[in-house]
């Protein structure tokens, strides 16, 4: 079902924060878009759109999206530069020490949202979205609500994670993404 739990995304920034033993900075999603089963996928990042009330409250940090792994906490979360942007606290405890020296290592880099959409914005092929920054077919999570952050092995979004840039596509322009909506048209139809 479109908006449960399951977004497997990002694989974004990760730096530590000087000063602060065990504490990291990353960024854990962006709008790059996503081919799910259903079609392509756009996280909206725009001023609203991304609910980080629960995060900011209860936010935990998962491995791979376990929700029986947790290993360390969100200590704050902001969107910036069209990035969700979080810094967390690894727990210390024998597991998630594994997993934060993975991190520090560089062999773990990717970074994932689990996140509910309360709402959604259909584009149709070769229309342009409401306020024309995305062209479809896609749909865009307009009102999304991230529920928990997971470091993971595997990740869907390249864009986001440990040591990706947190500012930016890594130099990808709009065009690259219309062009790439445009090929997932071609491959996947409507």
């Amino acid at each position: 079902m479109r908006g449960s739990l399951d977004r497997f995304c990002v694989s974004g920034s990760i730096r530590a924060v000087e000063g602060e033993e065990r504490v990291v900075e990353l960024s854990f999603s962006s709008e790059e878009p996503y081919s799910r089963w259903w079609g392509v996928e756009i996280l909206d990042h725009t001023e609203g759109c991304m609910d980080l009330t629960r995060l900011n409250e209860i936010g935990c940090v998962l491995f791979n999206h376990k929700r029986d792994q947790v290993i360390g906490q969100v200590l704050k979360a902001w969107n910036e530069n069209a990035r969700g942007i979080a810094q967390i606290r690894f727990d210390e405890d024998e597991a998630s020490d594994v997993i934060y020296k993975k991190v520090q290592s560089g062999t773990l880099k990717g970074v994932s949202v689990g996140y509910l959409v309360d709402s959604w914005e259909e584009v149709m092929p070769g229309k342009k979205s409401a306020d024309g920054r995305f062209l479809g077919p896609c749909e865009i999570a307009k009102k999304w609500t991230p529920y928990e952050i997971s470091i993971v092995s595997v990740p869907a979004d390249p864009t986001v994670g440990v040591g990706r840039e947190m500012e930016g596509h890594s130099g990808r322009t709009r065009e690259y993404f219309e062009t790439q909506l445009k090929l997932n048209f071609g491959r996947y139809g409507r």
